[in-house]
């Protein structure tokens, strides 16, 4: 008969899985903070945010002046030949002309319809639209880390249970070895025995490798060494007080898809108002410093020097444009109804996932109260039948059917806890109350 530690040793080689004496011991809350400050979405979106933060100011809305400097200096070597009215000819070689010059101008546009004011509440809604979509990132990165975590734990669980069961099926099979050698016992007995072990020890590497894929992928999640084996906690609480109409309420304020449309609506209101703006006159203001320096040694004068300001007034009207005006502003109508109506379907849709995993959440906290009571009477069934057989008053395969039950049992209750827990993040996701500390 195979030894525990031969047993021990399969799994090892099989799976690369160690006992790891080390190994870590990781809580949900450093989960979700590892997985804040390392996973590469949230950086890329913190980016995005920073970006848009940047893009708020007056000059990238056209409120300020711009002011420009001016530099050059040049000149010319020449070799000239001159014919005077008397007919008599000069000739100049390597005669030498230079200009320089440098100065400042500024602009300033001091109204252009209030299109500049729009467009700085624009870039305002934008940085909004940044930050919200920041917020769903956020959220979605926790609830994918709660859910890993949670599977860990979940697969964790079906690990001890199978390593239960097969202690059980060990038992079994030196009993019926110990009953074949004292001439009590069958060979069939000891074969079917036999095969029962196998088949739980191949459940058990099956259930060590599920777990050996969870971990790597809330590694994956948490953007870390993908190596990495650790422990999750045992504990599990579920939030069995979630009331619909208060989920409801919540999601109205604080769903970032919701808020996302609500911003997309306000932003294409802006757009209609800046393109009317342009059926008013643009008004600039205009100013400069220059400074001209030159000589000709053959000119008339051979040195001239300038310096001045200048300054202007500027007005422009767009009187016609082929009706494009007015085609714009009918678009720009068209984008706000669009938009208005993105807001309906996204609000209908986001409504409808409530409803539904509200459902499914009430649905497996009734599953849960039942397997938990299942799981109950499975294991006394099995302390029973297992005593039973260790004094021989049953069959092995009535304990073969009292330890089926038993880790089924065991099974369909941690996949019950599982997706009641599931569902419980997916609502406050969708309410967008998820915890992310």
């Amino acid at each position: 008969m195979k030894s525990r530690a031969f047993m021990f040793a399969l799994v090892l080689l099989c799976t690369g899985t160690g006992l790891a004496y080390g190994q870590e011991q990781l809580s949900l809350q450093e989960a979700i903070a590892t997985a804040l400050k390392n996973n590469y979405d949230i950086k890329l979106v913190n980016n995005d945010i920073q970006i848009a933060k940047n893009n708020v100011n007056p000059g990238n809305a056209g409120m300020l002046p711009s002011l420009d400097g001016s530099f050059s200096d040049g000149g010319s070597r020449q070799n000239i030949t001159r014919t005077q009215s008397n007919g008599n000819q000069q000739t100049l070689d390597g005669v030498r002309n230079t200009n320089m010059s440098y100065g400042a101008s500024l602009g300033w546009t001091i109204f252009d319809g209030l299109q500049m004011f729009t467009n700085y509440e624009r870039l305002k809604e934008l940085q909004k639209q940044g930050e919200v979509n920041a917020k769903a990132t956020i959220l979605t990165t926790v609830s994918n880390v709660i859910s890993s975590y949670f599977t860990v734990l979940k697969e964790q669980q079906l690990v001890r249970a199978r390593d239960t069961a097969l202690d059980i099926s060990q038992l079994r099979l030196r009993i019926a070895d110990n009953k074949l050698a004292i001439g009590r016992g069958s060979k069939l007995d000891v074969l079917a025995a036999k095969v029962d072990y196998n088949t739980d020890t191949a459940a058990y590497l099956q259930e060590i490798n599920l777990l050996k894929t969870a971990k790597t992928a809330l590694n994956q999640v948490m953007a870390r060494d993908l190596n990495l084996d650790f422990k999750v906690d045992e504990a599990i609480d579920i939030d069995s007080k979630l009331n619909y109409g208060t989920l409801a309420g919540q999601m109205e304020q604080l769903n970032p898809d919701l808020q996302n449309a609500f911003i997309s609506k306000k932003i294409a209101e802006l757009n209609l108002k800046q393109v009317k703006g342009q059926r008013y006159p643009v008004v600039g203001v205009n100013g400069g410093y220059e400074f001209q320096k030159s000589a000709s040694p053959t000119g008339f004068n051979t040195q001239q020097r300038a310096t001045g300001f200048t300054y202007g007034l500027t007005a422009s009207l767009n009187i016609f444009n082929g009706f494009l005006q007015r085609q714009n502003e009918r678009n720009a109508k068209i984008e706000i109804n669009s938009s208005a109506l993105m807001l309906d379907k996204t609000k209908q849709d986001i409504t409808a996932q409530l409803i539904s995993t509200y459902q499914n959440y009430s649905t497996n906290l009734d599953l849960l109260k039942v397997e938990q009571n299942n799981v109950d009477i499975a294991k006394q069934n099995l302390d029973i039948t297992l005593e039973k057989y260790r004094l021989g008053s049953i069959s092995p395969l009535e304990l073969r059917e009292a330890q089926k039950n038993s880790i089924d049992a065991i099974t369909r209750y941690l996949e019950a806890q599982y997706q009641a827990k599931l569902t419980e993040i997916s609502l406050k996701e969708i309410s967008g109350t998820l915890n992310i500390q």
